[in-house]
Parts: C-alpha cells; structure tokens; sequence
C-alpha cells in the first residue's frame, strides 16, 4: 500500500524531478527543441520523456508552439517546447575597451534588445555602470529608473559580464581595476553577476546563435587591437588553468619577430592585430589613416591592402592549423575588425590552413565569419547565463501569468 509513504520525498518522486530538471537544463541552455530533440539530448525513453514534458507544460514552466504557416514545410508541423518566456530573463553586458554592449533576451531565447555606447577609455567601473544601467532602461526590459534599484529578471536573476583581459577560475568577483566589478554590479542591481573575458563570451556565442550554432567543438578567433579567442566544447566554455584558455594571440607565428607585450617574441598578435596590420601597410607604401580606411583600400582591390591581408592570412592560417591539430574542433570562427575585410583575409586563412592540418580532417574544418558583430560578448554574457546559473527554480502557474 501507498498510503503509508512520504510520496514528496520518495525515490520515484526524486527521480523524476531529475528528469525535470535534465528537460528544464537543456531548453535553457539550447533555446527551442522539439520532442525529438529533446530525446536525443536527454536519452530518456519516448514515454517518460512525454510524461514529463506534459507535467512541466500543464505546470507552466514549458510552453509548446508550432512554426508560423509561411515557414511550415511540407507534412505535420514540428512542435518546439521552450521555457515559459515570462520565467525571466537574461542580461548580459560587455565592457569593452572604449564601449558598453547591453543585450536583453528571455529564458525562451527570444531577443529582447540590445544597445552600444562608446566612452572614452579612462572611465572609472562606476562610470561604466552607470551607462550600461541607461542602456537597460533604454531596451524599455528590466533596468529601472537612473536611482538604480533591482532588475526584474524573474527566477534567472543573474547578469553576465565580459571585460577585456584574463578572468582566473574561481575569480569572477574580482574586475580589471581598484574594485571589484562584481560586487559593483551586485550593489547596484541586486542580482548574482558572472564575469568571463569578453572574447571567450563571444565565442560562446557564436556557439549558441551565431556562426557555429551547427558546431559542436568551436574555436573563435577574434583579430582586433589585440588577438584573442575561444574555444568551446561539447557546448561548453573552455576557460583552462586560471582562465588562460584561447589565448591564440601569443602563439609565435615568426621567433625572431617583434617582441609581444607578453613577453614573448614573435606572436601571432604582433602581425595580426589592428596597429600592427596598420604599421605593416603603412611600410609597405599604405597610407590609411585608420583600419576602416585600409579596409577600404583593400575592397576597392589596393594591392598593397590585399598583399597585407594575404600575409596576415597566412599566419593567422598556420596558427589555426596548430590548434586544430591539437584539438580537432569542427568550426573555426573569424571575428573582429579585421574580419570586414571578408574573403580578402579568409581566402589565406582557409589555403594555409589546410596546407598545416592534418590531411584526414582537411575537409572536415570550416573556416566561416563571425556574424554577431559587437553584440557578440554581450549575448556571451547571456549564454554563460543560461548555462552556468542555477536552474529555474519556481513559475507561476498560467492563471497567475495571464493576470501578471
């Protein structure tokens, strides 16, 4: 008999909130699935899986729909399950050199907003702060009034942070600076923040909605005024020993190169990033004022430009080759600044690339453009959000949500 049981407590009762929370995991972390899906990420059978959806659906936390009818192919609609968009929502801010990037997006992936505003590069943390409030606020989401006070971010309630330079494992809380940036945003906003560099972020979301959203192991490259990158794995950011990963920038493409701020001599970053590939044209003969100008050069076919570029592909192609022997990812990832310069970079890139790999992955590695743009660390934030934060852990039953 049942009746003598603690049913809430029961093993059953626990297993099955397992399964829950497995479901629940996985539509935060990949966005829209379709049952289907869902059993392949999950490996639980076909009934249990159905029976727990319906619970989490009748529950309130998954919502189900079906594609619009103009993009509906042919046969029975596929029905996608998504967290319940009203659960919450993810911020996520980057600070880069001379901006802050905001972007807004819903537990049910959804795009809420985003918004840029350069500063001149002396800004204190605090005044960094204070814009990315005002540019919460302008998304007209969770942000309130200039006198700050806690986001409305439902039962998420977390922010993520990209900022330039290294993040140790376990050292989130401290920022580039005299206080920690963290416990700043934490005072301000009321919520749990999670910091991670602001390149490895952009891979990440390059993963999740970008140009690798098909990849499974990712590398990303960012050639920008300095060079930097990412690697995700199995989905997962890859941060390293003390948050040391994707640091591609100071592999030594050239030993008796130009010394690197590193301390090295040589590395990739010292010929590919934005002030070198500059000092490089103007050597050459170049006199673009700026990189938007050489890059200007170059798409009107300057033949120094292009000789530049083809140079700079080159290493950047050996460097890739390199990482890719060593870790076998599926999509290389190309953004940037320089990346603007479209097939002009990427055509060198792919021929030395697949001059160093190994022959039995040549055809398997693809070389494809960033298509995020500055939004990118941002929603990077947001993907270490949805991966890394508690799981949701309470919704309103539907009732409630239609009188909210």
């Amino acid at each position: 008999m049942l009746c003598g049981m603690q049913a809430h407590d029961g093993p059953l009762t626990r297993l099955r909130k397992s399964h829950e929370q497995s479901v629940l995991d996985l539509l935060r972390k990949h966005g829209p699935l379709s049952r289907a899906e869902l059993g392949a990420h999950s490996g639980l059978s076909r009934t249990t899986l159905y029976d727990i959806v319906a619970g989490l659906v009748e529950g309130g936390a998954v919502v189900a729909s079906t594609p619009p009818a103009e993009v509906r192919r042919r046969g029975r609609p596929v029905e996608k399950l998504s967290l319940n968009p009203r659960a919450g929502e993810a911020i996520g801010i980057d600070f880069a050199r001379r901006a802050v990037h905001v972007s807004a997006v819903n537990v049910a992936h959804e795009m809420l907003g985003s918004a840029s505003e350069a500063h001149p590069p002396d800004l204190t943390w605090t005044q960094r702060t204070d814009i990315a409030q005002r540019l919460l606020g302008s998304l007209g989401g969770p942000a309130q009034g200039s006198q700050g006070g806690p986001l409305r971010l439902g039962s998420l309630s977390a922010i993520g942070v990209g900022i330039v330079g290294p993040i140790a494992e376990g050292a989130g809380a401290r920022a580039p600076g005299p206080e920690s940036l963290a416990a700043l945003l934490r005072e301000r906003f009321g919520v749990p923040v999670l910091v991670d560099n602001n390149t490895r972020l952009a891979a990440l979301a390059e993963a999740v909605w970008g140009a690798a959203c098909d990849g499974g192991d990712v590398v990303y490259l960012r050639l920008s005024h300095g060079v930097g990158g990412g690697l995700v794995v199995g989905g997962s950011l890859h941060r390293g020993t003390d948050g040391m990963s994707g640091e591609f920038g100071h592999i030594t493409v050239d030993a008796r190169g130009a010394p690197c701020e590193c301390g090295g001599t040589g590395c990739l970053e010292t010929v590919a990033s934005l002030d070198a590939v500059l000092a490089l044209y103007r050597s050459a003969g170049g006199s673009a004022p700026d990189v938007p100008a050489f890059l200007d050069a170059a798409a009107a076919g300057d033949r120094t430009a292009r000789s530049v570029l083809e140079r700079v592909g080159e290493d950047v192609g050996q460097v890739l080759a390199a990482v890719c022997n060593a870790i076998g990812p599926s999509v290389l990832v190309v953004g940037g600044e320089l990346a603007q310069a479209g097939p002009a970079l990427v055509e060198p890139v792919e021929r030395a690339l697949h001059a160093h790999v190994m022959p039995r992955v040549r055809d398997r590695v693809h070389v494809r453009l960033a298509t995020l743009g500055e939004a990118g660390s941002a929603l990077g934030g947001i993907a270490l959000v949805l991966h890394e934060s508690p799981l949701l852990s309470s919704y309103p039953p539907p009732v409630a949500q239609e009188h909210a």
